[in-house]
């Protein structure tokens, strides 16, 4: 017996260490690239012969061949991810609890319209959003970060309100009922009571509001024209060139490291939420 769960636990480590491998390879490759000082597409090992960080300063200094810098790239790809993920969570908390604690006609039929909207691939309604962002906000602010930010959200929000709505039936109602026996009025109970008790599903939804915000790109590209307005995806898309010889493989894979920073950063930030965010979020709906 003894033996039999030495071995399963053999088995179970070494699937663990395989499947480990497997998902750090390619980011141990694009590091390697990244240091490379040889500018090759095809490291010959993970450990580069000649380690240099000019990848990474060229990037910093002009990572467009529009003079685009930086810290502006930088500064609009913040501005939608932070922009997307505060909308997201309270325009999706506020809908979800309303879906949660009121009856009114259409809510089941909301509910059902928010799936749909899940299962159509965003790609099929960039058209309709480009017309509609024209119309609403028209070409100057649809050609920026505020219209691909409407688009974003959008976008995010069914997911938002489901994810949200299956939490917040998770609270009790008598701690509401309570609270407004206590005195406290609607917007004390649902800032005060709700949201506290919801944080791990406010977690979640926030990470995917920033996550969906700042690896944006395909909104972005067929949106927005002007290079102040460019993000860190479209500069990182920008440097292809039309051969594999014409791309900067070492300045591509340094700016791929930098841009996957901020979302690493923000997941440990909020790792002590996910799990409780993903899990209790889905017990009733």
């Amino acid at each position: 017996m003894i033996k039999m769960t030495v071995r399963r636990q053999l088995v179970s480590q070494l699937t663990a260490l395989l499947v480990l491998i497997v998902v750090l390879f390619p980011v141990l490759w694009i590091v390697s690239m990244s240091l490379d000082a040889r500018n090759i597409s095809r490291p010959t090992s993970l450990i580069p012969p000649a380690v240099s960080l000019n990848a990474y300063l060229k990037v910093m200094q002009k990572p467009t061949p529009n003079d685009v810098t930086f810290l502006v790239l930088l500064r609009n790809s913040a501005l939608l991810s932070v922009s997307v993920a505060i909308l997201t969570v309270l325009i999706g908390t506020s809908a979800a609890y309303a879906f949660s604690r009121f009856r009114f006609p259409g809510r089941t039929a909301g509910m059902l319209g928010f799936i749909l909207v899940q299962m159509m691939p965003s790609v099929a309604t960039i058209a309709a959003l480009y017309v509609l962002l024209n119309l609403v906000l028209g070409p100057d602010l649809r050609n920026s970060i505020v219209g691909v930010g409407f688009a974003m959200i959008a976008g995010a929000l069914p997911f938002a309100i489901w994810n949200m709505k299956g939490f917040v039936d998770t609270i009790p109602k008598e701690l509401e009922e309570a609270a407004t026996i206590d005195g406290a009025s609607p917007n004390q109970t649902f800032f005060l009571i709700m949201l506290p008790l919801a944080l791990p599903g406010l977690a979640v939804t926030a990470l995917f509001g920033f996550m969906a915000g700042w690896t944006e790109f395909v909104l972005s590209w067929q949106f927005i024209s002007r290079p102040q307005w460019f993000t860190l995806s479209m500069a990182l898309y920008g440097m292809q060139g039309q051969y594999a010889s014409n791309t900067p493989w070492s300045q591509f894979a340094a700016m791929s490291v930098i841009v996957s920073i901020p979302i690493i950063l923000v997941f440990f930030a909020l790792q002590k939420y996910l799990v409780g965010g993903l899990t209790v979020g889905g017990v009733k709906g």
